[in-house]
């Protein structure tokens, strides 16, 4: 990690390592002596080409850089209805096919719309993610003070009421009473999730749908999904724990692992959606819903994603194999980002005071990555040694990565402004 500290947010070089023994800790914890598994599955998401671009003539650069579509008469289409996005109510489970930013949001925000107050309220609470200033009034101060507040009181495990927006609401017991056996089982698992969920997983229940469950995934440090916040809805059928839950993954339209799917498949062996062995796959009498969230966790959301495309570890080795690699998880980063400002615009139900405390804590210290990583940096940085800063080439997708980081950026400078982050256009890049 020598090395690292002068090109990355100290708070991220002090928790990374910390971060991984915990969530290798709640693995073992909640799996035992199983094996991690199999947590591969999906398309191919090879190059098989060597021309830095995917296989299928999507370029995930070319959709991050472009500002407007053509037709294939070349003209300009009307992006109208993609400016309105924010504007839109979607229905449960529907997802944005749309890109998740217009020019106008690139642009600095008003200054008359900010919340002020917020980096000394902010640093009171021990994050390195804000300046050391306060200005504005009162109001603001206590605004800002509210918000970590309910952030820092924000329970991992509770019982709520409203599950209309779930997206397996529809999906019940038909007014039946669920068997009393399957209830005091869901109780079980309330139990030890209630103990045992990890400090970066947040679980809400509801006491009038005993099968529906929602949680919201911290991305782990050292991963190319640091500080990114991922939503899952769960089922937990009438034949459980026979057959495993039913997991849906928001993914706002995006593909950012190969075992996360555009339409909200969670592939997995241990949730019987990919091949297994053994104890990899779902054990009725030994399997629990805490399992299948620290596997999402540890196993899903890694430092390579790459390399979770079954087959990959043994056909692309060496410098091909690490070549590879990092352009995917550069690609996933980018993606990664643009999924933050989807949740932060449009928070999961009973999960919104969690949402607006983490973004308003970690707005400084992803910015900061951001910059660390156009400048060289590796994605994720944990224990792949020191960064090539202006040694890295400027080909290929190095060269497209830091295009996109550069719009990204800026985009996410007027998100968090907008959103009452104070001191974020010290990061905008002009020029």
């Amino acid at each position: 990690m020598e090395g690292l500290t002068s090109q990355l947010p100290a708070s991220y070089v002090d928790t990374t390592l910390k971060q991984i023994k915990q969530i290798q800790e709640s693995l073992a914890k909640a799996i035992g002596t199983s094996s991690s598994g199999d947590a591969s599955g999906g398309d191919d998401i090879g190059d098989d080409d060597g021309d830095g671009d995917d296989d299928d003539g999507f370029d995930y650069y070319d959709y991050l850089l472009d500002d407007e579509d053509e037709d294939e008469d070349g003209d300009e289409e009307d992006d109208s209805v993609q400016k309105q996005f924010d504007n839109v109510d979607l229905p449960p489970g529907v997802e944005a096919a749309v890109p998740w930013w217009n020019e106008s949001d690139s642009t600095p925000a008003s200054t008359d719309t900010v919340s002020s107050g917020v980096a000394s309220q902010l640093c009171s609470s021990g994050s390195s993610s804000v300046g050391q200033s306060s200005t504005g009034n009162g109001n603001g101060k206590e605004e800002i003070s509210d918000i970590i507040r309910k952030y820092q009181e924000f329970k991992h495990f509770d019982t709520v009421d409203d599950c209309s927006d779930h997206h397996y609401n529809i999906t019940h017991f038909q007014g039946q009473q669920p068997p009393k056996a399957w209830s005091k089982k869901i109780q079980s698992e309330w139990k030890i999730l209630e103990k045992d969920l990890p400090d970066t997983i947040y679980v809400r229940v509801y006491e009038s749908r005993m099968d529906l469950l929602r949680a919201v995934i911290v991305g782990p440090q050292g991963t190319p999904y640091h500080d990114g916040l991922f939503v899952f809805d769960v089922l937990l059928p009438s034949t459980y724990p026979d057959t495993p839950p039913l997991v849906y993954y928001y993914s706002g339209g995006l593909r950012l692992n190969p075992n996360l799917y555009e339409c909200g498949k969670v592939c997995l062996s241990l949730l019987n959606t990919w091949a297994g062995k053994g104890t990899e796959k779902w054990q009725p009498n030994t399997s629990t819903m805490l399992q299948v969230l620290v596997s999402i966790q540890g196993l899903i959301l890694n430092e390579n994603p790459f390399f979770n495309e079954p087959g990959y570890e043994s056909t692309y080795v060496g410098s091909e194999g690490e070549r590879r690699s990092k352009a995917y998880t550069e690609n996933v980063f980018v993606m990664s980002l643009k999924t933050m400002m989807y949740t932060l615009k449009r928070p999961p139900r009973h999960f919104e005071d969690l949402v607006t405390g983490h973004f308003h804590i970690h707005a400084h210290d992803i910015l900061s990555a951001c910059k660390a990583y156009r400048e060289g940096a590796p994605v994720g940085f944990a224990e792949r040694g020191k960064p090539e800063g202006d040694n890295v080439p400027e080909n290929g997708r190095t060269r497209d990565f830091k295009a996109a980081l550069t719009k990204i950026t800026n985009v996410l400078v007027s998100t968090f402004t907008k959103f009452g982050v104070k001191d974020c256009e010290q990061f905008r890049i002009t020029g």
